[in-house]
């Protein structure tokens, strides 16, 4: 039986409408195309060049230079549109192997700039549906809700120290709670804030002081201002490690764990960062610029007996140029990898290779080198010796590539690399076997990086090994510490020498001198050496030891009389004190260079943790036993404002200044033992008034019951009017004794 259609409508009427007798909308859902399953593997790519027909391959392979940095795509996957004009459209359509590479794609390449006149701007193409669908975008502006201002807390604020006296602040983590607390000297701190469960791991300042970071499973949070609020969140799952940008721009978090994304999302992370270890982040914005994994560090996994060996990891591995325009990473042994910031983009899209490198390290300052006037900033590196090549340091220009300088090296076990601070000298630590290869002995290749063609001057006095190396901040000076035994790491520490270093005085002009020897002291065990961050003082001590524990105060420029051998030099050493911290494991100047912490951690030992407190004479000030005591950190201070003229002003008339300040802390004694006076005074007026009040109460209730005020008199009386009475004793006295024995 044929079918029936008399029951539809006839079009031909005019009362018949489409859209209202039938209803598609249930075909229309079950077949509609789902893009959100469909088209996310394809991303739109605006903001392209506008050429001919002819022009469009050479395009096209260009864009795929980029494309492919962050998946897999083809040229028959790039779809770029040609207008009436004969030209392109000026955007493409590019397909990637998988939606996780089109969302990097988004991700890493939206606002790359192609040219000076071009920019890319990269979306989802089922962004573009969703958002054009209509009705999706509402036709009519509504403008936005604008917040009300409210003024923020600066997060410099304590630098103006209430107190007036230029206090310095310093946290202190002990337990469970972490507290920051201004230093008063010989008196008991006082406390700023104290939480509980503040971090879970450690705390750390930010390099200029701005802000206080605690380290948490979840990430790492940011604190600041007077309030002690939080100011940015970096949520880096199971954090272990934290790295700041020197100017407080960039921070690098790593973790021993690969990230992993959860299907539901990241609030900050996307599917490109999972499996990366490390994550560098604008500070500003609070997000991600970049991540990476961890490298494989070539040598064997496992020893001699089997056993996997345990690698160090290398901190930081990222690395900051002085004024945060650079990242670099270290690819040991084949290259080292420059990121320009705040890209994240390699330098000239290249790794520079330099075979078997070693290690690498910037200049902490950005240095002006004789008869260079184009920016720069330099980093060092050093290769270790392959075949019949020797090993070599270089110093490379950056962002030229151009080597410096070069040094050539024979015979060499390992190299340490030594910037001074302002990054005038670098001092290669060269530690160098002998023919049988059974002993070592050191030398100090010093580079004179601001000299016209970087002349290198060899310190080849040190007869034994250098354990340890220290250029005075600011200065020209060094320490170093000797041992002619093997290091090993064993509960008595080495016999160990120290060795004090300074140029020889130059007449006429600012030129340095050679370096010389100033003065040994032998018979030592100190392995550790602390510069005050304002040059000049300096301890050497003995830490991480179960035998010694020894503090040795030097000036290198005492006031008094100079050897006559020590004329021609630019020091006049001096033993200021000594003193003796059982179980210290770590040395701490604050950023004034007036006082110095030592602590002994429970990370390390839980013997008398606690700190003590010494001036840069080094007379203790104060010692104080902190149960379950594990870190102490002095709170940074970002560079001075003054000019150096006003600061040599200062130091001019640094006398007359130094009379207020010492009215000022006679005052402050005199005024503290005022105070405590008055408090004693107040306590015994108090003691008195409180047994005077008692005194009448207990009159008051003996007449009450009428007995006499004074129960002296009652007792005194009762005795003078009582009878006399006889009291007879008995006394037992035996007047001999014998004994008889009966057989």
């Amino acid at each position: 039986m044929a079918p029936s259609f008399d029951h539809l409508p006839d079009p031909e009427e005019e009362e018949y409408d489409e859209e209202e007798e039938l209803d598609f909308s249930d075909l229309r859902e079950k077949f509609e195309v789902q893009l959100q399953q469909g088209l996310d593997t394809f991303v739109c790519v605006d903001g392209l060049p506008k050429v001919t027909e002819e022009t469009k391959p050479k395009l096209i392979k260009f864009l795929l230079r980029k494309l492919n940095s962050v998946g897999k795509t083809k040229e028959e996957l790039v779809f770029m549109p040609v207008g009436e004009s004969g030209q392109t459209d000026g955007f493409a359509f590019v397909e990637y192997a998988s939606p996780a590479e089109a969302a990097a794609a988004v991700k890493s390449l939206d606002g790359v700039a192609i040219d000076k006149k071009h920019t890319m701007r990269v979306n989802k193409l089922t962004d573009i549906e969703r958002y054009g669908r209509e009705g999706a975008v509402p036709e009519e502006f509504t403008p936005p809700r604008i917040e009300p201002f409210a003024e923020k807390e600066h997060l410099r604020s304590w630098l103006a120290d209430p107190a007036g006296r230029g206090r310095d602040q310093f946290v202190m983590f002990r337990g469970d709670n972490v507290g920051v607390f201004w230093n008063n000297e010989r008196d008991a701190p006082e406390n700023i804030v104290d939480r509980a469960h503040w971090t879970e791991t450690f705390v750390q300042w930010s390099p200029l002081g701005t802000f206080f970071t605690s380290v948490h499973m979840q990430g790492v949070q940011l604190w600041g201002g007077p309030s002690w609020t939080r100011q940015k969140r970096f949520p880096h799952p199971f954090v272990n490690l934290v790295d700041f940008s020197p100017g407080e721009k960039y921070l690098t978090t790593w973790s021993n764990k690969p990230i992993s994304i959860p299907e539901e999302g990241h609030p900050a992370l996307s599917i490109d960062d999972d499996g990366k270890n490390y994550v560098i982040w604008d500070i500003e914005t609070g997000k991600p610029l970049r991540s990476f994994a961890n490298l494989d560090v070539p040598g064997a996994s496992v020893d001699e007996a089997g056993n996997p060996v345990k690698r160090k990891v290398q901190w930081p591995a990222f690395k900051w140029s002085s004024d945060d325009q650079y990242v670099a990473r270290l690819n040991q042994g084949t290259s080292i990898s420059v990121y320009e910031l705040p890209r994240m983009g390699l330098l000239d899209k290249t790794s520079i290779k330099i075979d078997g490198v070693v290690d690498f390290d910037w200049a902490p300052a950005t240095v002006i080198r004789d008869g260079v006037k184009t920016y720069e900033q330099l980093f060092c590196y050093w290769t270790p010796e392959i075949g019949s090549n020797p090993a070599k340091v270089g110093l490379m220009s950056v962002p030229s590539k151009e080597v410096v300088r070069t040094l050539n090296l024979f015979s060499v076990t390992d190299a340490k690399l030594h910037w001074q601070s302002e990054g005038a000298y670098l001092c290669v630590k060269v530690d160098r076997h002998s023919k049988s290869k059974k002993s070592l002995a050191t030398s100090l290749e010093i580079f004179r990086v601001k000299e016209k063609g970087v002349p290198v001057e060899v310190v080849d006095s040190i007869k034994d090994t250098v354990i340890n190396f220290a250029w005075e901040p600011k200065g020209d000076r060094f320490v170093a510490i000797t041992t002619a035994e093997v290091v090993a790491a064993t509960a008595v520490p080495p016999k160990t020498s120290v060795s004090f270093f300074c140029p020889e005085k130059v007449k006429g002009g600012a030129a340095v001198g050679n370096f010389k020897h100033l003065r040994t002291y032998d018979k030592k065990n100190s392995n550790a050496i602390y510069w005050s961050p304002k040059g000049r003082f300096v301890i050497v001590a003995t830490v991480h030891s179960q035998q010694s524990f020894d503090l040795e105060f030097y000036d290198m420029d005492f006031d008094g009389e100079k050897p006559e051998a020590e004329k021609d030099l630019t020091a006049n050493l001096m033993l200021m004190n000594t003193a003796d911290h059982f179980g210290v494991t770590d040395i701490d100047w604050d950023p004034t260079g007036r006082y110095v912490a030592t602590s002994a951690s429970v990370w390390k030992h839980t013997m008398e943790n606690g700190y003590h407190l010494y001036d840069f004479k080094g007379e203790q000030l104060r010692e104080e036993p902190v149960e379950k005591f594990k870190q102490w950190l002095w709170r940074p201070r970002p560079a001075s404002l003054l000019t150096k003229e006003e600061q040599k002003a200062i130091r001019k008339n640094l006398r007359e200044y130094s009379k207020v300040f010492d009215q000022e802390d006679a005052d402050r004694g005199a005024s503290a033992d005022l105070a405590v006076v008055e408090h004693r005074r107040n306590l015994l007026d108090e003691w008195l008034a409180w047994r005077e009040m008692v005194v009448e109460e207990v009159l008051a209730e003996r007449r009450e019951l009428g007995l006499p005020e004074d129960p002296l008199d009652g007792l005194l009386k009762k005795t003078d009017e009582g009878e006399d009475q006889v009291i007879e004793e008995i006394v037992e006295e035996i007047v001999e004794e014998t004994e008889e024995i009966i057989a």
